[in-house]
């Protein structure tokens, strides 16, 4: 079957089985910044923005995604390269494989443009896990990107 939604602010169109997840769908057409982890929603590694909001789409259908707006990585790029830079400072970044996902979190973050405190960013990054960190360097760097306001 055929569906169509909004990719990264560009209207695509993509052939998907019966029952084929999002992640599927992107990765099989090339769009590897979505990355593939545990498949049962628990690492977070795949998410993206479905109309703003971040969803793991190892857990979302294709066909779901049918006239909606689905942002990746790759779709806020200067962003991303923007909490790349805080990360750095606080040494935060490491292997980088949960990094897009949790840029998009993060970008999903600050659109809200409320102010966050330490433990809602805790809270708000529950569903996206790294292996590498201890979790303290990121959440400083997110806390410094947050208040980030240019």
């Amino acid at each position: 079957m055929r569906i169509e939604f909004t990719l990264n602010g560009r209207i695509r169109n993509f052939e998907v089985r019966n029952g084929e997840y999002l992640l599927e769908t992107l990765r099989k057409n090339n769009i590897l910044s979505v990355r593939k982890g545990c498949d049962s929603t628990t690492c977070g590694v795949c998410t993206v923005l479905l109309d703003g909001k971040p969803v793991p789409s190892c857990s979302v259908l294709s066909v779901q995604a049918q006239h909606h707006h689905v942002t990746t990585v790759d779709g806020i790029a200067a962003e991303a390269e923007k909490l790349s830079l805080y990360f750095g400072k606080e040494g935060a970044d490491q292997c980088g494989y949960c990094n897009p996902a949790l840029a998009l979190v993060v970008y999903s973050m600050k659109q809200q443009n409320i102010p966050f405190s330490e433990t809602e960013i805790e809270n708000y990054l529950v569903g996206n896990l790294c292996r590498c960190s201890g979790y303290k360097s990121q959440q400083k760097a997110i806390a410094a990107y947050l208040e980030d306001k240019s």
